[in-house]
């Protein structure tokens, strides 16, 4: 009985570590065919991307590019409904879950970097920003050149965090889980300045009690491309996400749902340049 037992013990944890294997191999196209859902990580916190509202929704440019791009391509792809599931991400969650399979698509703020690129793949830039820093307003930090000694919130896992390390080592960089931890730290006075992505600031600051209070200072000090993530060499649904982002930059579709969170009317005012839209435009390959 003991033998049985153990074998049973054996079988269960040798089928609970092939089950991600498994739906890796099986492609994100049949997992979400199979289970008629596609499955997103995304941001809580993080104005006006993704981030749940007072009414306890879950909405911003990103689920909008989702909901209204990539989810009707899949749905042309596979010939039927299929519904999307929210699952909360952070910097240090995302490709974990990405690679547990309990996501199939991260949509939030995530840099395309090549360090990342060797555990994930990457959709074509769908926002283009930089790294600049959040402070009371009166502080003395104005840019990178000032942080020598001075306590540093970044998040945990983020390209900020890195880049601090590597440009400023003499900073005290204190790293935090998320986006509402890190400002928090800034509010209670336990850290001298936030450094995130510029427009990540500039959507905590619209949202804060107090906007006046705060200021975002310093020229952008790093290069911030934001890729959807999915599991890598998975290229028919890479291919899928691509298309959809691609018709939807060709037909102005995401112009118009940029226009919607960004333009003068939007949460967060935040034109988009010349170049940058020319940078967008010619990421839609011809067909």
């Amino acid at each position: 009985m003991k033998k049985i037992v153990a074998l049973v013990a054996a079988l269960a944890v040798l089928a609970s570590s092939v089950t991600p294997a498994l739906a890796q191999a099986q492609g994100t196209l049949e997992k979400i065919n199979q289970s008629g859902t596609l499955t997103i990580g995304t941001r809580t916190g993080s104005p006006p991307f993704a981030y749940v509202n007072s009414k306890n929704e879950w909405v911003g440019f990103t689920i909008d590019l989702v909901d209204e791009l990539i989810k009707p391509a899949l749905e042309k792809k596979l010939g039927k409904p299929i519904k999307v599931e929210k699952k909360e991400s952070t910097p240090p969650t995302r490709i974990p879950l990405l690679s547990s399979n309990a996501v199939d698509l991260v949509a939030g703020t995530m840099t395309d970097t090549r360090t990342r690129r060797d555990s994930v793949d990457f959709s074509i830039t769908f926002f283009v920003t930089g790294a600049q820093f959040l402070v009371k307003k009166g502080s003395k930090i104005r840019s990178i050149k000032d942080i020598d000694g001075k306590r540093i919130a970044a998040q945990q896992g983020s390209t900020n965090a890195k880049i601090i390390r590597e440009k400023a080592p003499k900073a005290q960089l204190r790293e935090f889980p998320d986006q509402p931890a890190a400002f928090q730290a800034l509010l209670q006075g336990q850290v001298d300045a936030y450094t995130n992505d510029g427009i990540q600031l500039a959507g905590l600051k619209a949202k804060a009690q107090n906007p006046a209070q705060w200021e975002i200072v310093g020229d952008f000090y790093s290069y911030e491309p934001y890729g959807m993530a999915m599991r890598k060499n998975d290229a028919d649904f890479r291919n899928v996400v691509n298309g959809a982002l691609m018709d939807g930059i060709e037909s102005g579709k995401y112009f118009e749902i940029y226009e919607k969170w960004f333009g003068p009317k939007g949460e967060l005012p935040y034109p988009m340049s010349a170049g940058v839209r020319t940078f967008m435009l010619y990421q839609a390959v011809p067909k």
